[in-house]
């Protein structure tokens, strides 16, 4: 690749107004909720900064990859502001994705091309350890484009310099394809006939849909005949994802990988409703198309990575740990005028192992990665604690903002058979949350509680009989009263989670200042919540269990521990 520019960061970079919906994931939707803004204090917002999860020093916050021994994160970043807005690529380099150094910009917007926005991209590594960026670059005329870039010094463990290719744009919407509906390209895989194939995503009417290239050398592509897939009614499909997942190991594969034990998992982040969909199935490499394993949880009505506020999340494979890692971006709920005045917006959540689950057979598990575990301290237990039905026992576990918790709960099983029938249909979102008292639940954990219990934030199970003695479990956090502000959003978030014969309900919870990531049955189900306590902070933090159900005891055993700060 001959024709190159460097990329070099602007003097000033050109501020734009709102680019939309349509123009992809990183903007506030909401600017005020509730009315006026509420009187926040600087003491409660340094509170909100978090103590292990990634963020930048400050201001708002794509392609992850393994190079030469180094975790490399690159992400969206507004350097001018703690709004959206002036995107450009931040750069930083860990050695155990827990401790991250902060580097120079990989990418400004500097050229034609990208003079809107250098948006979302995904690496390649060629056999030869070559690195191939493509990514979004929204032109001068709010054109949706892809470019090419690669390191300068490929030499260069950091990958610190990086360059333009140029000839950019390699790709323009096709005939048919709206200028903003044309964005976010995955990671390339290679195929048996010896080339190279990624997708990204776009919309024919209000039809999802994942257009798939093909190329040899990554400045010609060719756009193939069929879609990989498509959803009716689902919109646009933007940032993404298409990896396989073994049906045998514990380990995840190269996205390479395909064949016998081998399914595919394809993912999307729905502009419509800012949330990431995922399913199972198979891929069909001569047809170029992959095919859902059930139609009723196809991508983007069915199955989420995450059933509180990540999303635009994006996997790479890790070589070095022979796994696939999962990264989200943790959304803002509170208001505009909050981000202003705390000077920064939005994290990215804890990086998660995904796996296929082959206990279901229907669904992927998320964990933290291990190396979340060092940041343990001394740890608490308490053994098959029996919390009554109505009833609320405190946890002494001193200061409760930075905690990681484990927990398995047991119903009484004369209590299940006893309790009464019902064939209303529950909901974690349409409920009134922890307060709404059934026979078999809600039952679980209130972090980030008060003393008093005025601020409380509920984590929790909630258990359904049917009509024909079958039960049904649901995994919920409540935020109705998780803060005292007014301006910030309080939705009840959960679903399903699948609970087979013979086990027990259990959950991890981490909890980081403002930010509580749930995962419950091994991570069948994962929640994660942006809470903004104006109580419940600093030395008042608590941490609750609970039962709010009417017919049943509920019998816990905890591990809890306290969890060190992550140098900034």
């Amino acid at each position: 690749m001959s024709k190159t520019e460097k990329t070099t960061p602007s003097e000033t970079l050109r501020p734009i107004t709102s680019r939309g919906v349509s123009a992809g994931v990183s903007e506030k939707a909401n600017q005020i909720l509730g009315g006026e803004a509420y009187p926040w204090d600087n003491s409660v917002l340094s509170w909100q900064r978090t103590a292990f999860h990634f963020q930048p020093e400050k201001n708002w916050m794509n392609g992850p990859l393994f190079y030469k021994g180094w975790y490399h994160f690159f992400y969206q970043y507004n350097p001018n502001g703690a709004v959206w807005g002036d995107i450009v690529w931040g750069h930083a380099v860990s050695k155990d994705l827990i401790h991250w150094f902060h580097l120079p910009f990989a990418m400004v917007a500097d050229q034609w091309y990208d003079l809107h926005g250098v948006w979302t991209g995904s690496a390649t590594i060629l056999p030869d350890g070559q690195i191939i960026m493509l990514y979004t670059g929204s032109t001068n005329e709010s054109v949706q484009v892809q470019n090419l870039v690669y390191p300068e010094d490929p030499s260069d463990p950091l990958l610190v310099n990086w360059v333009k290719y140029k000839g950019n744009p390699v790709l323009v919407p096709p005939p048919g394809i709206d200028v903003k509906d044309f964005r976010d390209p995955t990671t390339a895989w290679y195929t048996s006939e010896g080339k190279w194939r990624f997708t990204l995503g776009s919309k024919i009417n209000k039809t999802g849909i994942s257009l798939v290239y093909e190329t040899e050398d990554f400045k010609s592509y060719k756009l193939l005949d069929k879609l990989l897939h498509g959803v009716p009614n689902t919109g646009m499909w933007e940032c993404v994802d298409f990896y396989p997942v073994s049906l045998t190991s514990e380990n995840g594969l190269d996205t390479s990988a395909n064949g016998i034990g081998v399914k595919h998992v394809l993912k999307t982040s729905l502009d419509d409703d800012r949330n990431d969909y995922y399913a199972l199935g198979t891929y069909d490499e001569m047809a170029g198309t992959w095919v859902p394993d059930d139609p009723r949880i196809d991508v983007g009505i069915g199955i989420r990575y995450d059933y509180g506020i990540v999303y635009a999340a994006k996997t790479f494979y890790d070589p070095n740990k022979k796994r696939r890692v999962l990264w989200g971006w943790i959304k803002e709920s509170d208001s505009e005028a909050a981000d202003l005045q705390k000077g920064w917006a939005s994290l990215q959540g804890v990086p998660r192992t995904v796996v296929f689950d082959k206990k279901t057979g229907t669904n992927l598990l998320q964990w933290p990665v291990e190396e979340v575990d060092s940041l343990r301290l001394s740890s608490k237990e308490f053994n098959r604690v029996e919390v009554t039905a109505g009833s609320i026992v405190p946890l002494q576990v001193g200061i409760a903002s930075q905690l990681d918790i484990v927990a398995e709960f047991e119903l009484d099983k004369k209590d299940l058979e006893r309790a009464s029938e019902s064939n209303v249909e529950f909901s974690c979102s349409a409920s009134d949350g922890s307060a709404e008292r059934g026979a078999l639940g809600p039952f679980g954990l209130l972090v980030l509680a008060d003393e008093s219990l005025i601020e409380q934030t509920p984590v929790y199970f909630y258990v359904t009989k049917g009509a024909n003695g079958t039960f049904k479990t649901f995994f919920c956090t409540d935020h109705s009263r998780s803060s005292k502000a007014s301006d910030v959003n309080k939705e009840i978030f959960g679903n399903y989670v699948p609970v087979l014969e013979g086990e027990k309900l259990s959950l991890r919870i981490l909890v980081d200042h403002s930010i509580v990531e749930g995962f419950a049955q091994g991570g069948r189900t994962c929640i994660t919540s942006r809470v903004y306590p104006t109580k419940a902070i600093y030395g008042a933090a608590r941490l609750f269990l609970f039962n709010n159900a009417t017919e049943t005891k509920v019998t816990t055993s905890l591990k809890i521990w306290g969890m060190k700060s992550v140098p900034p």
